[in-house]
């Protein structure tokens, strides 16, 4: 319904609507730009000798500019198209998961992977004095500022079932 009345609206008057937006004075363009008429100059052949004509003052301060460049050498490897291996980009093996063929191999240094990460958090609860976050740091190579960040913020799952008789269990309705 709404359709057919949009539609009836639009389509009064048309024409002369369109009649009048078409009478209506047409705003004057904004003045060209003075590079506008290089274009009509460049046709010229007194302007095409002046493009073409060398400047001998230029040419000798040219010639007297040196650039020397010296890039430092780079060991390169023997072993075809392999890149060279940056400082970031230095791996370490993973611990292995229970994934086997799925789980991540090797991890950039200072980074773990999500198995190890649910591991070491699940380690350090059950037995913090021997899980302590300077050997979780030397252990999977990772700075002892973010295992402290790690171990304090992110906290493994724990399943707590409270006794029935207590204030704090769900009665049912």
């Amino acid at each position: 319904m709404g359709g057919r009345l949009a539609r009836a609206y639009w389509a009064f008057n048309v024409e002369s609507r369109a009649r009048r937006e078409i009478s209506k004075e047409k705003p004057t363009p904004a003045p060209r730009h003075p590079t506008a008429r290089l274009d009509e100059l460049a046709g010229r052949p007194e302007v095409q000798e002046e493009i073409y004509r060398k400047d001998d003052r230029l040419l000798t301060l040219l010639k007297d500019v040196y650039v020397e460049s010296r890039d430092p050498l780079v060991p390169v490897k023997d072993g075809g198209g392999e890149h060279l291996p940056c400082k970031q980009e230095e791996k370490r093996l993973t611990k292995v998961g229970h994934l086997g063929d799925l789980d991540v191999k090797k991890v950039t240094k200072g980074k773990i992977s999500i198995v190890e990460a649910l591991m070491l958090l699940n380690n350090h609860k059950l037995r913090p004095h021997i899980w302590t976050a300077e050997k979780i740091a030397v252990e999977y190579s990772l700075e002892l500022k973010e295992v402290n960040s790690l171990l304090d913020f992110f906290i493994p799952f724990a399943v707590k079932e409270f006794p029935k008789e207590t204030k704090k269990a769900i009665k049912p309705t």
